[in-house]
C-alpha cells in the first residue's frame, strides 16, 4: 500500500483533469473514483451532489489523487512532480531514444496552454530536462535518466521551500524522516547565497518516507507563492492509534484543522485519514459526521 498519496485540488473539473492526465502522462490509468453523496451535504456543497468527489490515478503504478471541490484553492509550483523517463539506464540506442521521444510527447501535451518554467534542454543533472506548469496549474519536472543512473521511482513529489518557509528544507527533511522512520538521501547545498537561499541551504535533497521518495529544495529566486491546500499529502492510516500519532505531530496550525486536514510546522497541508475512508463514508450519516470533525475519529463515522 502506498502510504502517502499526493492530492491535487480540482475546481469542479476533476473528470476533465483525469482524462487529460491519462492521455498526457506515461503508463497512466484511472484506478478508482468516488462520488459525493446525493443527500446530507451542507448548503455550500449541494451543487456537487452525486458528482465526482475523488479520482485516483496511477502513473506507472504511483498513485495520485484528484479531489473535486470549489475554487477555494489552486495548485502552485511549491509542490511539483518529478517524472522520470528511464531510457538512459537501459543504455544508448533505441531504448534511450524511445524514452526521450516519450518525454518529448508528454512535454508537448503538458506545455500546451501551460507555462514553461525551465525550458526543455540539456543540463548538468540530466541529459534532457524541463519544468512546466500545465493548463490546470500543476507543475511537472520531466527528466531523462543518464546512462548508469540508479533506479528512480516514476513519480517523486518535490517540495520547494520559499516565501515564509524559505531556507527550511533541511529541517523539514529531517523532521519528516523522524516522523515516518525514514532515511535522508542526497543533499546538495548552495555554496554561496543565491537569491533568498542562504549559503548551506538545500539546492536539492531527498528523503525516503514509508518506502516512498520525496525531494525538497530551497528556492534560489524570490517566489510569490508558498505551500497551500492546492496540493496536499494524504496519509493512509491503519487505525485510530496511527491517526492520533500522525495528527499529533503534523497538525501545528489549529486554524487549518478540518475533516482530517491539517498543516504542519513548515506550511505543508496533510490529510490524515483511515486507509478505508472511501468505504467508511458510504455508511449512513458518515459524510455529514466527517464534516463536523477536525481530526478523524473512526468510531464516530460508523453512526
Amino acid at each position: 500500500m502506498q502510504k502517502i498519496i499526493p492530492s491535487i485540488w480540482c475546481s469542479g473539473n476533476a473528470d476533465e483533469m483525469a482524462e487529460f492526465y491519462v492521455a498526457a502522462l506515461p503508463a497512466t490509468r484511472i484506478a478508482q473514483s468516488q462520488n459525493y453523496p446525493t443527500e446530507g451535504l451542507p448548503e455550500f456543497q449541494r451543487d456537487m451532489a452525486g458528482k465526482t468527489i475523488t479520482i485516483d490515478l496511477e502513473v506507472g503504478g504511483y498513485r495520485l489523487n484528484l479531489l473535486n471541490g470549489g475554487d477555494e484553492f489552486a495548485p502552485n509550483p511549491s509542490i511539483s512532480f518529478m517524472l522520470d523517463f528511464d531510457g538512459g539506464r537501459r543504455g544508448e540506442g533505441d531504448a534511450g531514444d524511445d524514452a526521450r521521444a516519450e518525454l518529448d510527447r508528454t512535454w508537448a501535451m503538458l506545455a500546451e496552454d501551460g507555462q514553461v518554467m525551465i525550458p526543455l534542454g540539456e543540463y548538468p543533472y540530466s541529459p534532457w530536462y524541463g519544468w512546466v506548469q500545465d493548463r490546470f496549474g500543476v507543475s511537472w519536472q520531466l527528466m531523462l535518466a543518464g546512462p548508469g543512473g540508479a533506479p528512480r521511482p516514476p513519480v517523486v513529489p518535490n517540495l520547494m521551500f520559499c516565501g515564509p518557509n524559505q531556507n527550511r528544507a533541511s529541517d523539514a527533511l529531517t523532521t519528516y524522516a523522524e516522523v515516518y522512520g525514514g532515511t535522508r538521501g542526497t543533499t546538495a547545498e548552495y555554496a554561496e547565497p543565491t537569491g533568498p537561499a542562504n549559503a548551506g541551504a538545500v539546492m536539492f535533497g531527498d528523503v525516503e518516507l514509508a518506502g516512498q521518495w520525496f525531494a525538497a529544495m530551497d528556492s534560489g529566486t524570490e517566489q510569490d507563492f508558498t505551500f497551500s491546500e492546492g496540493i496536499s499529502l494524504i496519509v493512509q492510516c491503519e487505525n485510530q492509534d496511527e491517526i492520533d500519532r500522525f495528527w499529533n505531530v503534523l497538525s501545528q496550525d489549529p486554524s487549518a484543522e478540518q475533516c482530517g486536514w491539517c498543516r504542519d510546522a513548515f506550511g505543508v497541508s496533510w490529510q490524515v485519514v483511515p486507509k478505508n475512508i472511501g468505504t467508511l463514508l458510504k455508511e449512513p450519516g458518515a459524510f455529514p459526521a466527517m464534516l463536523q470533525m477536525k481530526k478523524i475519529v473512526i468510531a464516530d463515522l460508523h453512526g
